[in-house]
């Protein structure tokens, strides 16, 4: 079982469901979110809550606290997109093993500390 963070797009495929594949492959891991993605979902799927799936969803995963400490050491890096930095510091704060994201320049990077950024969860 690995500790896997989901970034933001990733999430909101699994709760939108554009991708069976996403739930089926975070089955037996420990799941990881920030709640700025829970904020950004609603944002722009225009959801009102309460909203029965997404509190489903949200019930299996750990919320990593999204802190004063968190916004300013997002503000430094390591790229120059802030939510992006605090997704990152989020599972990297989490000891996570896998971090989840389609965003292409995060694929880039390929490790944030220890964690692995990846695409997908693939016999991991």
């Amino acid at each position: 079982m690995a500790r896997v963070f989901l970034d933001t797009n990733i999430f909101i495929d699994l709760v939108e469901q554009r991708r069976s594949a996403v739930e089926e492959n975070l089955e037996n891991h420990d799941l990881f979110l920030s709640p700025l993605s829970i904020h950004i979902l609603l944002y722009v799927t225009k959801k009102k809550i309460p909203y029965d799936r997404l509190t489903n969803i949200v019930a299996r995963f750990h919320l990593i606290s999204f802190d004063g400490d968190t916004a300013y050491r997002a503000l430094e890096g390591p790229t120059a997109d802030f939510e992006d930095n605090v997704q990152l510091l989020s599972g990297s704060t989490a000891e996570c093993d896998a971090f989840l994201t389609a965003d292409e320049k995060l694929l880039k990077l390929k490790f944030f500390g220890k964690m692995e950024i990846k695409p997908t969860l693939v016999k991991f």
